[in-house]
């Protein structure tokens, strides 16, 4: 397969051979070489010289180019479906939400271009003041294996409306996606060169990052995202939009059904297989009787979750993306039952092999130095809390902010979490794995660097510009200046 696609053609790459192997059969679905250093620099010398067109077209008719996009996204939607599925072991239901997610990018990002980066006129005595806004220029995305569609979309889509070029550096545990997109993008007349795709590993992503770059669109793990922060420390004329997971807490709090409760639990923590950066990795509940109730809830769910393969029917959880994420996920329970934490239910690998595990439930309530990390898998730790203080004031013990929530029926205690709680996306009575794509995602703390994305990633497409016009030039007067 071509791993290299620059001018609107593919090539075989000329950096390292890798392959891609389904978490749930072993099969290889993707093979072939990625790019390397002087591809990429291709690829983005490609990218800038499709820029200086591509800015000066009106914003209508880059609209409606990406309106097509959208268009031939649907049309693919079965194909990039499976694909997704295929290569990080996602079940189907899922895939295909993603696929049309992709095409729903397209309206929510016109949208928020036009609200939130489009341009304004006011009258003045000596003429008028105009704001608009400008692109940045050539854009590099780095896209996550967990979403490989609608991530990296939901940077490439509002950086091309804005009028940048971008360079997409697909997950190499997930590659196989951007062949549908950079398809779906030619069919709409997309000029060449608008979007290069440069597929690797760690060589070609650290190549694109020492690349004549613009800015930087980045979804994936904190230590990834903090490595590029002092990458580009001191050069402030890169745009940096960072979005880097959580360690995300939710509290459920009495009076709530118990039952519904221990749904939105299990649904906030497995889905994806755990492998979204929205899961609640912690779940707060009260000492006594009635969070005794929830935990035995909460696990009963965690022992009925069906796991299976992507194509299997009735499925809830697929495998892993690898089963180096597997075995991860086992270490990192048995870290938390070495550190004191006592197993309600284990993680467990399956017989199946691969990327498969079923879910954990690890109470952590007096264990001893848990770290505040992300796991990207189904573990969720729980923690007992004597009052609804101690319960926010766990909630807000972590480096992170992406994500959280409540779960009560008292309005009273949504106002206190609600003022307390730090997270960039916190529900109500509804599970902290997903979120609105009319609506900005991100958070504070290690999760990004303030430059949330869905409906604001306009504000980190363009920046802009203020001008006063006259149409003539007239004199100038100020005390003290000569006639």
């Amino acid at each position: 397969m071509n791993g290299v696609y620059i001018d609107g053609r593919w090539h075989a790459g000329a950096g390292a051979h890798f392959e891609n192997k389904c978490p749930a059969t072993g099969d290889v679905v993707w093979a072939g070489n990625g790019a390397d250093e002087a591809e990429v620099t291709a690829a983005v010398a490609s990218a800038r010289k499709a820029f200086r067109h591509w800015a000066h077209l009106p914003q209508g008719d880059r609209s409606v180019i990406l309106e097509r996009y959208g268009e031939e996204i649907a049309k693919r939607a079965d194909a990039i479906a499976e694909t997704v599925s295929r290569d990080m072991g996602k079940t189907l239901w899922e895939s295909k939400s993603e696929a049309a997610t992709m095409k729903a990018k397209v309206a929510v990002s016109i949208a928020a271009q036009v609200e939130r980066a489009g341009t304004k006129y006011s009258k003045a005595d000596f003429g008028s003041s105009h704001l608009t806004h400008r692109p940045h220029g050539v854009m590099a995305v780095y896209g996550p294996f967990n979403f490989p569609g609608h991530l990296p979309n939901g940077h490439i889509v509002p950086a091309l409306l804005a009028g940048n070029t971008c360079v997409f550096k697909p997950s190499e545990l997930a590659p196989g996606v951007a062949f549908h997109m950079a398809e779906a993008f030619a069919a709409a007349g997309l000029p060449e060169g608008c979007l290069n795709i440069v597929h690797g590993g760690r060589d070609t992503g650290g190549a694109l990052l020492n690349a004549d770059i613009d800015g930087l669109l980045f979804t994936g793990s904190a230590s990834t995202g903090v490595f590029f922060h002092k990458h580009f420390a001191g050069r402030p004329e890169v745009i940096l939009a960072l979005e880097m997971g959580g360690n995300n807490p939710l509290i459920i709090w009495d009076p709530a059904d118990v039952d519904a409760a221990a749904d939105i639990a299990a649904q906030s923590a497995f889905l994806t297989s755990g492998q979204r950066c929205s899961c609640a990795r912690r779940i707060i509940l009260p000492e006594g009787a009635w969070g005794d109730q929830v935990a035995e809830a909460i696990v009963a769910r965690a022992e009925g979750l069906t796991i299976g393969a992507w194509n299997e029917e009735g499925i809830f959880m697929g495998p892993l993306v690898s089963e180096r994420a597997a075995v991860n996920a086992v270490e990192f329970q048995d870290m938390l039952l070495a550190r004191g934490g006592r197993a309600l239910k284990r993680l467990e690998r399956l017989e199946r092999g691969g990327g498969f595990v079923s879910a954990g439930v690890v109470d952590v309530t007096g264990a001893a130095d848990i770290p505040d990390e992300e796991l990207f898998g189904p573990v969720m730790q729980i923690v007992r809390v004597a009052d609804f203080d101690q319960a926010i004031e766990r909630a807000n013990a972590t480096r992170y902010g992406l994500s959280g929530g409540l779960i009560s029926d008292d309005d009273a205690l949504w106002v206190k979490a609600h003022q307390e709680m730090r997270a960039g996306i916190l529900n109500r009575n509804r599970p902290t794995a997903g979120a609105s794509g009319a609506m900005p995602f991100g958070g504070p703390g290690l999760s990004g660097n303030f430059r949330p994305g869905a409906y604001y990633a306009a504000d980190y497409c363009a920046w802009p510009q203020a001008s006063q016009v006259s149409d003539k030039a007239g004199r100038m007067s100020a005390v003290g200046f000569p006639k």
